[in-house]
């Protein structure tokens, strides 16, 4: 029976890692075992910034919303309800949206959430 050589697959594997591992520093992107667990954490703290994205987002949209509600001496909580109440429907990205670029429909917002509470 034949003896299999993997080398072409071994190379291309550890190709792949070292070309994801370009431009780190050192080592890093030139020794394998270092460059594979630099890969490795990486790919770790890119996954856990993808779900912290989203977090952040959304505090940011609020923080903007909170600071729209203050200038029609509102707080977040109160419009909010009062969104509910009166039957809008709009998401918080939306709302933050409206409340930077167009002051006077934030206004009319905050009008109608008084209204329904």
């Amino acid at each position: 029976m034949a003896r299999v050589k993997g080398a072409l697959a071994t190379r291309k594997r550890r190709n792949k890692t070292l070309k994801l591992a370009k431009g780190y520093w050192g080592g890093k992107s030139r020794l394998f075992k270092t460059a594979k667990e630099a890969v490795w954490k990486s790919g770790q703290y890119a996954y856990i910034s993808r779900r912290l994205k989203k977090r952040d987002f959304r505090r940011l949209w609020i923080a903007r919303i909170n600071a729209g509600c203050k200038l029609n001496d509102m707080n977040y909580s109160s419009f909010i309800n009062g969104l509910k109440k009166s039957g809008i429907a709009l998401n918080r990205k939306m709302l933050s949206e409206i409340a930077i670029h167009d002051p006077a429909a934030f206004t009319t917002l905050c009008n109608k959430a008084k209204a329904a509470l």
